[in-house]
């Protein structure tokens, strides 16, 4: 190498962070893209799955984690690596998450979706939940009982039934809006609509001023954890108090 070659810090002095996704995963990049601030490098790469989003698909995923992480800046030189799937992250299980990350980007800070809505949720102050999902019942039922364990009541939990992951990207964010202000009530102190694919990011703010509580929805949580955890304090206007406040 020439001794007279001049280096600088590259494009993205703040922060590297990288998002491993399922292969079926159309809606991530955007909302990440869209919040990146300047100077925060975003890296992405996919785990194999097929487009079916079930308790034993994303199981299979576990044994793909580490290899995925190890694709993501192999320099080493990643500051966060998150796995970018909510049902995944509470099916596998973030401790499990965490591990297989250590392997594959032991210098990152690894964290998963859920993990980002549990702590968003907690720095909101929502303890009693509305959840909208588009999941079927068997995802449903494991998502609550995780929630659960993580000091949340569930006041409802309501799918929509979908399998198919490239379904999920093609729910409408006014029919999402819909159905979260739907399972609204009363003694219920947070809304939470849970899943990556969906475009919850489009109608979150709306969501929360027209309930007029927090609402928290998979990548928005995911976006604020991963930023936070790289030390990068921007706050975002139009996303929902969790980004313009925390």
């Amino acid at each position: 190498m020439a001794t007279d070659i001049i280096f600088d810090d590259g494009r993205h002095p703040r922060a590297k962070i990288g998002y491993v996704m399922l292969a079926t995963e159309q809606t991530v990049e955007d909302d990440v893209y869209r919040l990146r601030p300047e100077g925060v490098g975003v890296h992405f790469t996919r785990a194999a799955i097929p487009d079916s989003i079930t308790p034993d698909t994303l199981a299979a995923q576990a044994e793909l984690l580490a290899g995925a992480a190890a694709e993501l800046l192999p320099a080493g030189d990643l500051d966060v690596c998150c796995y970018a799937c909510t049902s995944g992250s509470l099916v596998i299980g973030e401790e499990r998450v965490f591990a297989e990350f250590r392997k594959g980007a032991p210098n990152a800070r690894p964290t998963t979706i859920i993990t980002g809505v549990i702590r968003a949720l907690r720095a909101l102050g929502a303890r009693r939940l509305a959840v909208a999902t588009p999941y079927v019942a068997g995802i449903n039922d494991m998502e609550a009982a995780y929630l659960e364990a993580a000091g949340f009541e569930i006041a409802v939990i309501e799918g929509l039934g979908i399998e198919r992951d490239s379904d999920m990207a093609c729910v409408t964010p006014e029919y999402l809006r819909d159905f979260v202000l739907s399972l609204d009530r009363p003694d219920v102190d947070g809304l939470f609509i849970s899943c990556s694919a969906l475009r919850s990011l489009d109608v979150i703010d709306e969501i929360e001023r027209s309930a007029g509580k927090p609402a928290v929805c998979s990548n928005q949580a995911m976006i604020w954890d991963c930023l936070r955890l790289a030390g990068i304090e921007d706050r975002f206007g139009g996303f929902g108090e969790l980004l313009r406040k925390y």
